[in-house]
């Protein structure tokens, strides 16, 4: 039995200078209907102005267009990635906290226009950072959770993998923030989804091909279920990285093939998208 409903990869980078066009037609090819377009900074040089984020979210916003006419449905997430935002506190000391506000807010308009669904990725650092760093980072996002609770919309996180408290500590904050857990989307989650584990949170899965079994054997207990993501990054040097754009499609028949329900499947790919980004 194959899948004819929807297939929606959560969380997809694009880069001119990758395979971009050909990589969403791939996707397209296994099977692939919807996008979640995540911006991708430049990590070398980040932004540090608000033309320099406006130009650069512009740019996501246009690639996503031109994805569009392949006919693909495509959602835009922006923000200030931690793994870029984190490292200017060395280089622009306490201007970088302003700089991350600067980027959040144009963000911001951008989702106003209706142009971008969430912001996002966003999070804290996933590396070894001072007590200082790390401590500022949580406070940043505390207040960016406060932001979207207040705004109504969904924040995608990149966060630290590692420790099975992390969901617990972030499902915290957002109660102290007043933000619905299920609008803190969790990219890049792992493929354990009972609800005991996410507290709550949306996870984003990364569809490796040792997900399978792990969601089969947690999906039943999942507060209000998952999604799958690639985390394809675009980068011609890494080629394939995270995942390649055929992965969700291909996985998704595999979790069918395993006895997934489809009903379960049609919550990942469409009802549950709808219920954090919006429809279309």
């Amino acid at each position: 039995m194959d899948w004819k409903g929807p297939i929606l990869d959560d969380h997809f980078h694009l880069n001119r200078k990758g395979r971009y066009l050909d990589a969403a037609n791939d996707f397209i090819r296994a099977g692939g209907t919807d996008l979640v377009l995540v911006h991708c900074p430049d990590f070398a040089q980040p932004p540090t102005t608000r033309k320099g984020h406006s130009d650069a979210y512009a740019d996501t916003i246009e690639m996503a267009e031109e994805v569009r006419s392949l006919g693909l449905k495509v959602r835009v997430i922006l923000g200030p990635h931690p793994a870029a935002f984190a490292h200017q506190f060395e280089s622009l000391g306490d201007r970088a906290e302003e700089n991350y506000w600067d980027s959040i807010e144009t963000a911001l308009e951008f989702v106003h226009e209706g142009k971008a669904h969430g912001i996002g990725e966003v999070g804290r650092p996933h590396w070894e950072v001072s007590e200082e760093i790390w401590n500022r980072s949580n406070s940043l996002l505390l207040e960016t959770m406060s932001l979207a609770a207040r705004e109504g919309i969904p924040l995608q996180l990149h966060v630290e993998g590692e420790s099975d408290e992390t969901y617990g500590d972030l499902a915290k904050m957002a109660d102290k923030a007043g933000l619905a857990r299920e609008k803190l989307v969790r990219h890049y989650a792992p493929p354990r989804v009972d609800s005991s584990y996410t507290h709550g949170l949306t996870p984003s899965v990364l569809a490796g091909s040792g997900s399978i079994d792990e969601l089969m054997s947690t999906h039943e207990a999942s507060s209000h279920g998952f999604m799958l993501e690639t985390d394809y990054m675009d980068d011609p040097r890494r080629p394939g990285a995270v995942l390649g754009p055929k992965t969700v499609p291909k996985r998704t028949r595999q979790l069918l093939a395993a006895g997934l329900d489809e009903e379960i499947l049609y919550n990942c790919h469409k009802d549950l998208p709808d219920r954090i980004y919006g429809s279309y």
